[in-house]
């Protein structure tokens, strides 16, 4: 951790961001947002534990989903698995099935969660007993599916022993408020510098606080009475721009939902032979069609390749089903 207002030296020259000058300037950057957040901020269940079993189910879900349609599928999973031996004993079908269900993504998510929870169960982290979390981020990085960020967030939130977060929001943040050159290693160091040693659990709940309500793709600076308008970048020179954002292909149509409704049907059906399934991801599946075997073949192969179905081959007759 950089000291209150010490630059690290490879930010010092060139293209800089524009950091507070001085200790007392940082740490009154500091105070101004977790007091901010501490005052008054959004209520999300997750926020409420500490539990990391509870809180890695909250980040795998929330990648690329809205928080206000994550909290109920949040509730329901663990009302179906409660606890991380729960999960590592269930059938990955079911777990995938639910995934679906609820329209949370990629369902190579479920299958990484329920393989992370495996791995604690079954103690297959270095230096960690079975059935306990890493409480640090390195360790947290050995579970399945799980990278920098989550590994952070999940030791910030769960033991406060994480770095500082860095995702999109944080990195519209930083790049508003002190002109932040648009590199990753850049938003990494800046985002180091500024969070106090110790409170990572605060921080960057609060930081990423600021990006959702304050510092969105349309900025609320004064209707959400943003903490950082006095040394704000953006908010002197009126220029909001921020750094690109990958956009999310379009869903409907799209391969992943296909894959999704191969997943759906199988839940419901069953074990299905190519041509039963077909007609259940399109109604205008033919055989022999645009969207026929060779088509129906390559969704199916995907999902073999992440380990969420299996095909055997009986009578000449290839059978789909989920895997177990």
């Amino acid at each position: 951790m950089t000291d209150a207002g010490a630059l690290p030296d490879e930010l010092a020259d060139g293209d800089a961001p524009a950091l507070p000058d001085g200790p007392e300037a940082v740490e009154a950057v500091r105070e101004a947002l977790v007091e901010w957040y501490e005052a008054d901020h959004r209520s999300f269940p997750w926020r409420e534990t500490q539990d990391p079993y509870e809180i890695l189910v909250s980040e795998v879900m929330s990648q690329q989903t809205q928080l206000d349609r994550v909290v109920e599928a949040w509730h329901d999973f663990l009302d179906e698995w409660p606890t991380v031996e729960a999960l590592a004993d269930a059938d990955r079908a079911d777990v995938v099935g639910f995934w679906t269900d609820h329209s949370l993504g990629y369902n190579n998510r479920a299958k990484y969660l329920h393989e992370a929870a495996r791995q604690v169960v079954d103690g297959e982290v270095d230096g960690v007993d079975a059935g306990e979390f890493p409480r640090a981020p390195e360790g947290l990085q050995e579970l399945m599916g799980v990278g920098p960020y989550t590994a952070n967030a999940v030791a910030s939130f769960a033991f406060n022993e994480g770095d500082a977060v860095v995702d999109t929001n944080v990195k519209r943040v930083l790049h508003r408020a002190f002109d932040t050159p648009d590199e990753d290693d850049t938003f990494e160091r800046v985002a180091r510098t500024l969070m106090p040693a110790g409170e990572s659990r605060v921080w960057n709940n609060a930081i990423m606080e600021l990006g959702g309500v304050a510092c969105g793709k349309t900025p609320e600076c004064d209707a959400a009475g943003c903490p950082w308008r006095e040394w704000c970048h953006a908010y002197a020179t009126n220029d909001f721009t921020a750094p690109d954002v990958p956009t999310q292909p379009e869903f409907e149509g799209s391969r992943r939902q296909m894959r999704g409704r191969v997943v759906r049907a199988l839940q419901e059906h069953g074990e299905l032979p190519i041509d039963r399934l077909g007609p259940r991801v399109r109604v205008d599946y033919a055989p022999d069609g645009e969207y026929g075997q060779d088509w129906l073949r390559g969704l199916i192969d995907d999902l073999v390749d992440d380990g969420l179905v299996e095909v055997a081959e009986t009578d000449g007759e290839a059978l789909v089903q989920l895997r177990r």
